[in-house]
């Protein structure tokens, strides 16, 4: 259920994008339970009426849960934490410790770096404001930031941006960082967005918007940066007012170029190329703005998605896009049937179909996922000391805990 540049192509294009797309393939593989697809419509049409009612999820499974945290081995955790809530029951567990030096254990209050589930309170406030008819789901991005974009690009609109059907081409001249090494040398830059968007070559694009799926964060970079032209604030501010402050939402945050963690936190490691750990909790967020730079727990997770659902953010024609899918002939650059609505990602296991989105900075891996009718939602946050698609083993292990009786 993980995600987010390398010399030549995007971190957020190439590591982010398989990591999250092993994870949903493994999890939703064809050994388990069909996948039904769910709502597809024209992008930027009619958005169809309510779903039919899920089935029903098993009993939790509180020894299956603990065994699935409890390894910290495959791949290498120094910690792991998750919280099960919604109608059909509760339990939270931790394992391993949220400071290596102090060798405390992860409390529930412990905060972390959350990854690209930032994404989902940007979604949430650009519906807020197409909801407020302050813009549209399928008006160029451009009319709202002209200039910024290259002039040879052609128009992509608000809801491309949102379900990650923007064709945008990968990302350019931004440092290597494929050795642990080299992440640690750069821990500390600072990025602005418009750095962030001069990556973009002036073409070509990788498909025509709309055609085609690829999960991209440099999508929501453009979204963030247009909720500010709107609103005449910083996008983290915005977020606080219509998200944060109304859900009591106490220890999540938009760290802008603070690299520190406030406050009782989870520290995250690296593996350096000799094998040893390297603390790398104090990092420079500037790089994922407006895509994956919040700190959050998973008290907080849970309050922000069971409200989302629940339809006390959106009104709920609108909440409905975020769990639209494209039309059928849209697909993943692989072939595989598209897995993004507006703001949220899909998943099928063992039957029980989730809506949520996972998160990955370096030190930090995380998700936040529920069922349409909240009979269960879960949040997982863990620290693997390396960065690839072995993460996969740690989110399989809790989904399949968490969807068989």
């Amino acid at each position: 259920m993980s995600h987010e540049r390398s010399s030549s192509l995007s971190r957020r294009a190439v590591v982010g994008a398989a990591l999250s797309g092993a994870v949903v393939a493994a999890t939703a593989g064809p050994a388990r339970a069909a996948t039904p697809r769910p709502a597809a419509r024209p992008s930027g049409g009619p958005v169809p009426g309510p779903v039919p009612p899920a089935a029903a999820v098993p009993p939790l499974n509180v020894p299956a849960l603990r065994a699935a945290l409890a390894d910290l081995e495959h791949p290498r955790l120094t910690s792991a934490q998750l919280r099960v809530s919604g109608s059909a029951g509760r339990w939270y567990g931790t394992a391993g410790v949220a400071d290596r030096a102090e060798g405390h254990a992860v409390r529930a209050r412990d905060t972390f770096r959350i990854g690209s589930i930032t994404k989902v309170f940007v979604a949430t406030v650009v519906l807020q404001l197409v909801a407020e008819r302050r813009i549209g789901p399928a008006e160029p991005v451009q009319r709202h930031l002209p200039g910024l974009l290259p002039a040879e690009f052609p128009p992509v609109t608000v809801l491309q941006l949102l379900n990650h059907t923007s064709g945008l081409p990968d990302e350019q001249g931004v440092p290597d960082l494929s050795t642990p090494e080299a992440v640690a040398r750069h821990r500390y830059d600072r990025w602005t967005p418009r750095r962030i968007v001069a990556t973009l070559p002036p073409g070509p694009m990788k498909f025509a918007p709309g055609t085609a799926q690829e999960y991209r964060g440099i999508n929501y970079v453009l979204l963030a940066l247009l909720i500010e032209r709107l609103t005449g604030r910083r996008y983290g501010e915005v977020i606080g007012s219509r998200i944060l402050r109304p859900l009591g939402l106490r220890h999540t945050s938009v760290p802008g170029d603070d690299p520190r963690i406030h406050g009782p936190h989870v520290h995250g490691y690296l593996a350096m190329t000799d094998g040893s750990l390297l603390d790398i909790t104090e990092f420079n967020q500037s790089e994922a703005w407006g895509e994956g730079e919040m700190i959050s727990n998973t008290g907080d997770l849970d309050r922000f998605v069971t409200a989302l659902f629940a339809g006390e953010l959106l009104p709920p024609h609108v909440l409905q896009r975020m769990f639209t899918l494209p039309p059928d002939e849209v697909r993943m650059l692989d072939g595989s049937p598209a897995r993004y609505g507006a703001g949220l990602q899909t998943v099928t296991m063992n039957g029980i179909t989730f809506w949520g989105k996972t998160g990955e900075r370096y030190g930090y891996a995380s998700a936040m996922v529920a069922t349409r009718d909240q009979q269960r939602r879960a949040v997982l946050s863990f620290t693997p000391v390396r960065r690839d698609t072995t993460q996969q083993q740690v989110t399989m292990r809790v989904a399949e805990a968490l969807t068989r009786a």
